[in-house]
């Protein structure tokens, strides 16, 4: 049986719907991957907040935003005009021992990963992380804000909003 994990973007859900979304995928731990865990307009959102919320709600919360978030500190996985390097990134120690965590993890538990962006595509959590997983034979589901799951497949083929950067390749 292939190994699975969600993702899911908090945007500007109401905590009570956010909640909802993962109930209704029976998610056990939510992995918080932001590199900054608090939500300017989304107060609900921020790390404490978040983190009260899902264990009253019978889930794990758990931060990996160190290892696998999409804005590191380092300067190092920034170009010249200040755009992340995904590739950087996904060969550093600190991701790969995330990413190794993280499937650990799913051998026990229903898990997802969070960030804010509510659409995968324009998002770390798909365009590294999610990336880095499916090449290890990790079959990623994403939870839409109306409550869809779609697979990397139906992203690319049926999301009519792809503008932005977007870095499909990460080697």
């Amino acid at each position: 049986m292939s190994k699975s994990i969600y993702s899911i973007g908090h945007s500007n859900h109401s905590i009570e719907k956010f909640l909802n979304l993962l109930k209704d995928f029976q998610i056990e731990v939510l992995v918080d991957i932001r590199s900054h865990p608090y939500s300017k307009y989304s107060s609900q959102f921020d790390m404490d907040n978040l983190k009260q919320s899902v264990k009253k709600s019978g889930m794990k919360y758990l931060y990996m935003g160190d290892e696998l978030g999409g804005k590191p500190q380092d300067t190092k996985f920034y170009d010249r005009h200040g755009n992340v390097i995904y590739s950087l990134i996904a060969q550093s120690l600190p991701f790969l021992e995330g990413i190794s965590r993280l499937e650990k993890g799913l051998k026990y538990h229903r898990v997802a990963i969070m960030c804010s962006e509510e659409n995968p595509v324009k998002c770390h959590r798909s365009l590294l992380v999610g990336q880095v997983l499916t090449e290890r034979s990790i079959i990623i589901f994403h939870i839409r804000g109306d409550g869809r799951l779609q697979t990397d497949d139906e992203l690319i083929h049926d999301d009519g909003d792809v503008s932005g950067p977007i870095q499909l390749s990460l080697f």
